[in-house]
């Protein structure tokens, strides 16, 4: 027997960011849409935890008990009192260490597989419990769609989105650590008078019309200064991407990926042809959202 769930990437349409709290953690306003590019993972019975991985990349994801899939097991089966004997597969399409929520995209997923292989019938509250002390983006991963996520991202006010917006992925030749990329934007607003976080209520009624203009004009990044300060080549990206027809662009969360918002899919496939033609990426992806979170199969 085994449990197959499938999980959707992210984009974030709006990383507000305030300063450093005492935790060492900040306070977001992080609009959250979740798109259609997936890892799917599955759980099979086994002697014990172990992890494995396919897909693109699939080198550089950790196969250890650092995973954030098997932290997923060993959470789960600690709160039951159970052993995490499972065999937990990742089979990767979400772009790795991306700013795209692969890593807890795979940790909800993990988490929704191994409570039904093992029967725990946890209640949603006790998952997003769970996921939250997992990560700050694993909650979101878990319910999908469109959401605001407060705190440190991992409290979710959902949001509601009136239409499908066509997205265009940038993969970068190289990955960006989420922590150095904070850490970068700590030195950037050092001495500066930060405020705290606040969702933008253009960008949130662009979301409920569904007015892909709209959102474009409102799209913000407040990290992407500092993942351009670590990657600055990624100008060049985002550039490429705007003068192909993308009606906005900014780094996918704490990036290194890219995103152009397009108006259709026509567009979109026009903007990655000529992204991938560009040289100013290592490849790129098309997608749509928003789209349901973690779903078992």
């Amino acid at each position: 027997m085994s449990v197959t769930v499938r999980v959707p990437a992210k984009v974030n349409v709006q990383l507000g960011v305030g300063a450093a709290r005492p935790d060492g953690f900040h306070d977001l306003a992080n609009a959250f849409l979740a798109v259609g590019l997936y890892d799917e993972v599955t759980v099979t019975p086994a002697d014990e935890l172990r992890v494995t991985c396919s897909g693109p990349d699939a080198d550089k994801v950790p196969l250890d008990r650092t995973n954030l899939a098997a932290r997923a097991a060993l959470a789960l089966a600690e709160r039951r009192g159970i052993e995490p004997s499972v065999h937990i597969h990742i089979a990767k399409d979400i772009p790795v260490a991306g700013g795209m929520a692969g890593g807890s995209a795979d940790c909800a997923g993990a988490l929704v597989a191994c409570d039904a292989l093992w029967g725990t019938d946890a209640s949603r509250a006790e998952l997003l419990d769970i996921c939250a002390e997992l990560g700050s983006d694993v909650p979101f991963s878990l319910v999908g769609g469109a959401a605001l996520g407060t705190g440190r991202g991992e409290k979710l006010t959902p949001l509601e989105v009136g239409g499908t917006f066509h997205w265009v992925f940038a993969m970068a030749g190289r990955g960006l650590s989420t922590p150095a990329v904070f850490r970068e934007f700590d030195r950037l607003t050092e001495g500066h008078d930060i405020p705290a976080p606040e969702a933008d209520p253009s960008l949130l009624a662009a979301l409920s019309k569904g007015d892909a203009e709209a959102l474009a004009a409102a799209l913000t990044n407040d990290l992407q200064p500092a993942a351009l300060s670590l990657y600055p080549e990624l100008a060049a990206t985002l550039e490429t991407g705007r003068g192909a027809g993308a009606l906005g662009v900014l780094v996918s969360g704490s990036g290194p990926t890219t995103a152009f918002l397009c108006p259709d899919a026509d567009t979109a496939a026009k903007v990655a042809q000529t992204l991938r033609d560009s040289d100013t990426c290592r490849t790129t992806r098309t997608a749509a959202g928003p789209v349901p979170g973690a779903t078992v199969l």
